[in-house]
């Protein structure tokens, strides 16, 4: 249900804005093998997680969907705590 909720609300538009530019979004499933060039902190357990990934490392991790409004919020703190720059690229 969440996930079909994120497809509506937001996947339309993600890659079309500047964060969505600066973290790609990229599908796995969480019961299959993970990607060999993944690593993540801990298993995938819940769907949809986001999982922000910096050079194959997670660096930052939102399991679950909160909405579109609260989502926006939560994944700019995920950049801006990861020091990746998106604000102003259009």
């Amino acid at each position: 249900m969440w996930c079909v909720r994120w497809n509506a609300e937001v996947a339309p538009e993600y890659p079309k804005t500047a964060e969505g530019r600066a973290a790609p979004l990229r599908r796995i499933d969480i019961h299959a093998p993970m990607p060999p060039d993944l690593e993540f902190k801990s298993r995938l357990t819940y769907s949809p997680t986001f999982v922000l990934i910096v050079d194959g490392r997670e660096v930052s991790r939102l399991e679950g969907y909160p909405g579109e409004d609260f989502f926006w919020g939560l994944l700019q703190r995920m950049l801006d705590e990861a020091g990746i720059e998106f604000r102003g690229e259009g």
